[in-house]
C-alpha cells in the first residue's frame, strides 16, 4: 500500500535497461546535496534514449506528442459569452414624440386589454412577429399557468388564492417587461383588466412596468367573444353566463379615454395594422391613465 506521504516509488525496473527516462533519484531525495559526477554528456554522446514500455493490451490512449501542462483556470474576458453585461430594468419611461411617429419601428411598451375571447393572444403574438425592431409577446394567462400544482383556476372563481397568484403573475410579467426594455426589446403584453376592480386594475401595471406603458382595449361584439370562447378548451374556456358578464364589465371602457379597438369585422392581420395606427396617436398624445 502506497501511502499519501513521501516520496514517490520508482517506476518498476525493466530487465535489460536502466531506470526510466525522466526519473532520477537524487532528484527526489530531500537530504544534503551531493558531489555531483561529471558533466553531463552532449547530445550526441552516451546511451541511446530509453522508448517508453508498451501500452497495455486494449488501451488506445492519445497520440504521442508533447505532455500539456495541467489545466489552468483562466477567467473569461467580460466580451465572452455568457459574461455580457446587460442594463438593469427601470421603469418604463413615456417614449419619445417623433416628428413622425411610427410604432413599427420604435421600442414600445403595449398593453393589450380585453375579454376572454377578444383575441388578445392572436392579435399580440402577430403583432410581435411583424414589426422592425425586436419584440417579445408576454401573456399574463401563460405566466399564471407557470404554477403547475396549486394552481388557482379562473373557473373555480375570484377568491384571495387566486388574487394572489394574480398578483404574483402581474409582477413577473412587468419585471420580464423593464428587462427587455432595457434592453432595446419591445414588449406586448395582455391581461383581462376590469375597468370597476382596482386589484385587477390599470394601477398595478403602471406600478410594475412604468408610465410609458400604452394601454389599448381591444373589444370586439358579444357573439363574437362568445363564438371565440367555444373553440377554446381546458380552463381557458369559460362558461357562456361567465363571458357575457365579463364582457358586460368591459364595456366599462368607453368614455375611460383610453383607445378602444372594435375587431369585431377585422382578422387578426387587421387588427394589428388598427393597432398600429392607434399607437401612431398614443405616442403623439399619451392617453392619462
Amino acid at each position: 500500500m502506497q501511502h499519501p506521504v513521501g516520496p514517490p516509488l520508482p517506476p518498476p525496473h525493466r530487465p535489460g535497461h536502466g531506470p526510466a527516462a525522466g526519473w532520477s533519484p537524487a532528484a527526489q531525495h530531500q537530504g544534503p546535496p551531493q558531489q555531483q559526477g561529471p558533466p553531463h554528456p552532449g547530445p550526441h554522446q552516451g546511451a541511446a534514449p530509453v522508448p517508453p514500455p508498451p501500452a497495455a493490451p486494449g488501451f488506445t490512449g492519445p497520440p504521442p506528442g508533447p505532455v500539456p501542462p495541467p489545466h489552468q483556470h483562466v477567467p473569461p474576458h467580460p466580451d465572452t459569452t455568457g459574461h455580457v453585461p446587460l442594463p438593469p430594468g427601470g421603469p418604463v419611461a413615456v417614449p419619445s414624440t417623433p416628428a413622425a411617429p411610427d410604432p413599427s419601428g420604435t421600442t414600445l411598451a403595449v398593453l393589450l386589454i380585453g375579454p376572454a375571447g377578444a383575441g388578445k393572444t392572436s392579435v399580440a403574438k402577430y403583432w410581435a412577429d411583424h414589426r422592425r425592431v425586436p419584440t417579445a409577446h408576454i401573456s399574463l394567462d401563460d405566466v399564471r399557468e407557470w404554477v403547475r400544482s396549486g394552481f388557482a383556476d379562473p373557473q373555480s372563481g375570484w377568491n384571495d388564492h387566486s388574487e394572489a397568484q394574480y398578483r404574483l403573475a402581474r409582477r413577473t410579467c412587468g419585471f420580464a417587461a423593464r428587462n427587455f426594455l432595457a434592453n432595446g426589446i419591445s414588449c406586448i403584453l395582455d391581461d383581462a383588466v376590469f375597468p370597476d376592480r382596482p386589484v385587477v386594475g390599470l394601477g398595478g401595471w403602471k406600478r410594475h412596468v412604468g408610465p410609458g406603458l400604452l394601454p389599448v382595449v381591444l373589444l370586439p361584439g358579444l357573439e363574437i367573444v362568445l363564438e371565440r370562447n367555444a373553440e377554446r378548451s381546458g380552463n381557458r374556456r369559460l362558461t357562456d353566463e361567465e363571458v357575457a358578464r365579463i364582457h358586460g364589465r368591459m364595456a366599462g371602457w368607453y368614455g375611460s379615454g383610453l383607445p378602444i379597438i372594435d375587431n369585431s369585422q377585422l382578422d387578426v392581420a387587421q387588427t394589428a395594422q388598427v393597432l398600429d395606427e392607434v399607437l401612431a396617436r398614443s405616442i403623439a398624445s399619451p392617453p392619462s391613465w
